[in-house]
């Protein structure tokens, strides 16, 4: 059974782009195709299998420390790009100023899909959420330079907007009107609590319980 489930809305790729590997700005340049492989997108600064651990994950390694590279892709809606720019008080937002790789149209609270959703194209390239990419300054000091006075807004107008970062899992080539399916994980959300125990099948022999739909019989152990 697959434990990845299809939904109804398709993602159409209107813009892609590509942070130069030379220099320091965060731009990314406009392109019509975008080439994957396994370390992320072809000739990109944040491509590469790992990469050195962040702010983000200092709850978990100092500075520096050499972790998987699951931010090679870096992905913002349309929908919310125009809620950006609207609270910074500007008509539009251009994403290279935010250095994405990657601008969608058509799916709903673009930002909070759940980590581990995929995202594949027409020819098999898949995509795989890790989470939420929370505003920095950063793109702030770009944003600075071609509206001023914005840039020192841009933090706080993209909290919970700023899309999201991905991982490649399936190489291939996606280009600007591509439509993208999304697959999320099939299982509820995390409850943070114990699991309450599962009431006994009356037609199960002693100690096993009947198997249903989802797989063969199994021992309850205790």
């Amino acid at each position: 059974m697959p434990a990845l489930r299809a939904i109804d809305h398709l993602a159409t790729i209107t813009w892609l782009g590509r942070v130069p590997v030379p220099g320091t700005g965060l731009c990314s340049e406009p392109s019509e195709t975008l080439d994957l492989d396994w370390g992320g997108p072809a000739g990109e600064r944040h491509s590469g299998w790992t990469r050195g651990a962040c702010s983000r994950v200092a709850a978990q390694y100092r500075r520096g420390t050499e972790i998987a590279n699951t931010r090679q892709v870096s992905i913002v809606s349309v929908e919310e790009l125009g809620v950006i720019a609207a609270a910074m008080g500007l008509a539009t937002l251009n994403p290279a100023l935010l250095g994405a790789t990657m601008v969608v149209r058509g799916l709903p609270d673009f930002s909070h899909l759940p980590p581990s959703a995929r995202l594949q194209g027409p020819d098999g390239a898949c995509l795989v959420v890790d989470m939420m990419n929370r505003p920095c300054v950063l793109p702030g000091r770009e944003i600075e330079g071609v509206h001023p006075g914005a840039g020192k807004r841009f933090k706080r107008a993209a909290e919970g907007l700023r899309g999201v970062t991905a991982w490649v899992e399936r190489p291939g080539r996606l280009s600007v009107g591509d439509s993208l399916r999304l697959f999320v994980p099939d299982q509820r959300a995390w409850r943070g609590e114990a699991t309450p125990a599962r009431r006994k099948d009356p037609g199960a022999v002693a100690g096993v319980e009947s198997a249903g739909a989802d797989g063969p019989d199994h021992i309850v152990l205790g």
